[in-house]
């Protein structure tokens, strides 16, 4: 029985003849919680872009749910089961919430749909209340909340997000990362990119550590946390 649902496997991938990631390798096993941290440019956001299919894949393989999406179309990668919820926090700001919710769940039925729709609304009540209100209104903290639902219209299997707390208070941060727990606990299997690396490594099973475009450290996540060198180079001390 395959354990991983995520298999990155020698990955050298980049932008045209540029190479950010240079050989790194990764594994997501079934229901668990990973998270990637690093410094600014260190290619994080690269492989996540690189798992949907926006990226030149020099070498190396992705394997997902046991099947090789490797340069796989970007929307036929998200067929497969993975969402994705951008740093840009991948809101259209002229449609209404519902809108943008909808446009998450394009390859439902009436019925999925409207289980999507009522899930997401139980998780976020906010939301609900909003449903009407054009994305664009919403508050930074909201406009997170409207992403991370319209990534869980389609049930995914596989949740990648990217820099989901960037920009937020630090009371929104800390309902946020409750959020992701709740939803990784509910069977949802999360790869987190983040430059909050403590909050992330407290939320995560499994960590890697991401710099100039090669893997430094990996372990489980209280393991790297507790790292001198991981403190001191990437966690702002010891």
């Amino acid at each position: 029985m395959v354990s991983s649902i995520l298999e990155i496997k020698e990955l050298t991938a980049g932008y045209g003849k540029i190479e950010v990631l240079h050989g790194i390798s990764v594994q997501v096993e079934f229901g668990k919680a990973v998270c990637l941290i690093g410094p600014n440019g260190a290619g994080k956001t690269t492989m996540l872009r690189s798992i949907l299919g926006f990226t030149n894949i020099m070498s190396g393989d992705i394997i997902f749910a046991g099947e090789r999406i490797t340069g796989m179309k970007p929307h036929l990668a998200i067929g497969k089961g993975i969402a994705y919820a951008s740093q840009e926090k991948s809101v259209f700001p002229s449609l209404t919430v519902s809108e943008n919710l909808e446009l998450g769940a394009y390859s439902q039925n009436a019925e999925q749909f409207k289980e999507s729709l009522e899930g997401v609304y139980q998780r976020f009540p906010v939301l609900k209340g909003r449903s009407r209100q054009g994305a664009g209104t919403l508050s930074g903290g909201e406009r997170t909340m409207l992403a991370l639902g319209r990534s869980l219209m389609s049930n995914p299997k596989l949740l990648l997000l990217d820099e989901p707390s960037m920009g937020l208070a630090p009371k929104i941060v800390d309902s946020l990362f409750a959020s992701i727990r709740e939803i990784n606990a509910a069977g949802v299997t999360t790869l987190l990119v983040e430059q909050n690396a403590r909050r992330a490594l407290e939320l995560a099973d499994y960590a890697y550590v991401l710099d100039l475009g090669e893997i430094k450290f990996e372990g489980a996540g209280h393991v790297v946390a507790s790292n001198e060198k991981v403190q001191r180079l990437y966690l702002g001390g010891g």
